[in-house]
Parts: C-alpha cells; structure tokens; sequence
C-alpha cells in the first residue's frame, strides 16, 4: 500500500514517466473547468485549490486502496507551487500565507497528506524547451514562467527529504517503481512534521 508523487515543471517528462511506468495505477494531472473564472487571491481561492487538490489525493486513496499503489502525476498537496510562486514574486506573501492555513487545514482533516515516495524530474532548459515545442497536444503557454519556479521547486523537496527521512528522489527512475523498497511512510498526516518543513522554508519565503 504506498502513493508515489512524480513532480517536475512543465514539459520534464514526468506525464510521459508515469504513463510508461504505471498507466493502471495513474492519478494524473487535472484541473478544475472553471479555474479561469476564479479570483488570483483571496481566502476563497485558497480554499478553491485546497478543495481541489484534496480531491485528487481522495482519488490516490481510492486506487491505493484498490491496487495497493496509487501514482500521482503532480503532487496533491501542491503547496510547493504558491511557495514557488511567492519566491519568484508572481503571487502576494499573503496569499502564499492563505493557501498553507487552507493546507494545514485538510492535513489536520486527513483531507490531504504527504505521500510514500517522492520522484523529482530536475532538466535543463534547452532539453525542456525542445519537449515543450514538440508536444502539440497540450498547450504549455506558461513554460518560461515555470521554468523559473525549477530552483524553488527543488529547494522544497529537498526540505522535504529532509523533514521525511529519504523518501525523495531527485530523478525518475529508468526502470520504473521499486516499491519494494519503499517503506510505508506512517508520517502521513504528521502535522508536527508539516510545521517543522514549513519552519525550514521561512528563510527562503519572501
């Protein structure tokens, strides 16, 4: 019984990763139809989202719990991505502030938590930019600005390899899922764990 998150920014190859590593056990990536209708900040969009990415880590519990391995294209929690945000100055402290009350919220409700294993696709630019140009089925409008949030989006996950205890790896690997090696992660819901990694990060937070 484990969840795995394959993160990474857009065009990594992290879809194509978990396509080819585990489509019977994939929870992908999705979005709600009316994101684009929603106010940027505000206490509602941050629950807005926290609603949203507690679905998703519902639906990774649901094919645990069916197949005994859930794996997630893009991490549920997905707090990193208000942090990156707020590092790069697209998105007010205060609603980075928001969105980790909402969070810390649903981690409390078991609505969210973290997951067993973490796989984090780092890339360069040029090997990214070639990817995003050559898949026409997505539209990827946004690819500089993610680009940008690669540093911060590390620096998060290695905070949380640390907070966690070895359960990040910073590349997908070649030959697919060890969980055989995976151990269960019992700080799923730990909330002193989740305080203790949002400690870590206040000296990045801007």
């Amino acid at each position: 019984m484990m969840i795995i998150v394959v993160e990474g920014i857009n065009a990594a190859g992290k879809t194509t990763w978990c396509k080819s590593h585990g489509q019977s056990n994939l929870i992908p990536e999705t979005f709600p139809a009316d994101r684009k209708a929603q106010p940027l900040t505000g206490i509602e969009t941050a629950q807005y989202w926290t609603d949203w990415n507690a679905k998703r880590w519902g639906d990774a519990l649901q094919m645990e719990r069916g197949k005994g391995l859930a794996i997630c294209d893009t991490d549920p929690l997905k707090l990193h991505y208000s942090w990156c945000l707020c590092q790069i100055g697209a998105l007010p402290k205060r609603q980075w502030e928001l969105q980790l009350q909402a969070t810390r919220t649903a981690l409390q409700e078991k609505q969210l938590g973290f997951a067993d294993a973490y796989f984090v696709k780092v890339i360069d630019y040029q090997t990214a930019k070639q990817q995003c140009e050559e898949d026409t089925c997505r539209v990827r409008d946004r690819f500089e600005l993610h680009f940008r949030l690669q540093p911060f989006l590390v620096h998060w996950y290695e905070l949380l390899e640390k907070a966690l205890g070895g359960r990040v790896l910073l590349t997908l690997p070649d030959d697919g899922l060890p969980p055989d090696v995976i151990p269960l992660n019992e700080l799923r819901y730990d909330i002193n764990v989740f305080d203790r990694f949002v400690s870590s990060l206040e000296g990045k937070t801007k």
